[in-house]
């Protein structure tokens, strides 16, 4: 696992999971919080590609919320109907014109095995992008404090080699 955090706001602003590969190779790195890595493959070498139209689900996290962007998604506001689903631990999307449905899975929720409430979420769209909004919950809010306050006294390391000479 990888994260980056800016030390002036102390907000994650990307967590990546290195994962296997089928065969137990090297892996992609599965992005969990940020926006997703771009596939860079040449164009000229492959013959089907996703359309540019395809709504684009990016993560972010402030400091009281967890946020999705879902990006490429025309229809009004009212069209959308967001439900938190306990069973499978996810909050999901979907229209009622039946043409955009996606489970958002929360794994910081998970992992402190915090059940989900539907009275945190809050949603927004404009510029044909859908903002859903969670309130983090007051455990995860105390747990974050903890890890910033463990990272001070984490020894930052200079990565900048210092023998190189100027001429």
């Amino acid at each position: 696992m990888v994260e980056e955090y800016n030390t002036d706001t102390e907000v994650l602003l990307r967590r990546t999971w290195k994962v296997r590969g089928k065969l137990g190779g090297e892996g992609k790195w599965d992005v969990e919080v940020g926006d997703p890595i771009p596939d860079v493959t040449n164009a000229e070498t492959i013959d089907i590609i996703e359309s540019k139209d395809q709504p684009i689900v990016s993560r972010r996290n402030t400091r009281i919320n967890l946020e999705w962007r879902i990006r490429n998604l025309p229809y009004p506001i009212d069209i959308y109907s967001i439900n938190v689903n306990n069973d499978e631990k996810c909050i999901i999307v979907k229209t009622s014109n039946k043409k955009y449905y996606k489970k958002l899975h929360v794994p910081e929720l998970a992992r402190l095995t915090l059940p989900l409430e539907q009275n945190n979420i809050q949603a927004s769209h404009s510029f044909n992008t859908l903002i859903i909004t969670y309130r983090k919950p007051q455990m995860l809010l105390d747990m974050e404090k903890e890890w910033f306050l463990e990272l001070k006294n984490v020894k930052h390391v200079n990565t900048m080699p210092n023998e190189c000479k100027t001429q």
